[in-house]
């Protein structure tokens, strides 16, 4: 209740001070801005003239163009100073996480190798992982920084492996990055 009060002191003055402005000698109303008053109806007007921004004008078409600007202070040593012992720092890094595809899970050896050499026939350039852990193999391809990229690798394997999966894991980064 009290704020709604304030409010409205706070307008009637702001009205009041609006409505106690100048009228410009010369009579000029194109750059001046009215305020009703509350009671009379009244419009007075405002100067603003003075507060307006002046730009320069347009250089004639025949005019010689100005001069480029240099800058002044040069940090593009500093950039690339730091840009190199960043690129240096992320040359140390070997693994990251990314995505393989889950290829076979079981317990024959011989299976496991003879989807092997399918996939290495379809995938040359992937590298295929095969793990055994007592009593089960584990083949898995590839080292994808994206699920996209997995996506696109299982679509070439899909009618080999029907049941190949795509899943989170630590993977090794590639030399060309």
């Amino acid at each position: 209740m009290t704020t709604r009060a304030l409010l409205w002191v706070f307008v009637a003055v702001l009205t009041g001070c609006a409505a106690s402005g100048s009228t410009p000698a010369n009579g000029d109303t194109t750059s001046s801005t009215s305020a009703k008053s509350k009671g009379g109806g009244s419009a007075t007007m405002v100067d603003v003239s003075k507060y307006r921004t002046v730009f320069p004008s347009a250089p004639a078409a025949g005019a010689t163009p100005m001069a480029a600007v240099a800058p002044t202070h040069h940090v593009r040593n500093q950039v690339e100073v730091l840009m190199d012992s960043v690129a240096q720092a992320n040359k140390n890094i070997k693994y990251a996480n990314g995505y393989r595809i889950l290829a076979f899970t079981g317990n024959e050896r011989k299976a496991a190798m003879d989807l092997r050499n399918s996939i290495i026939q379809r995938l040359p350039a992937d590298k295929d992982y095969l793990t055994y852990k007592q009593p089960t193999y584990q083949l898995k391809v590839g080292d994808y920084m994206s699920r996209v990229e997995a996506q696109l690798a299982l679509s070439k394997i899909k009618d080999l492996i029907p049941n190949a999966l795509i899943v989170p894991e630590t993977i090794n980064i590639p030399k060309n990055f």
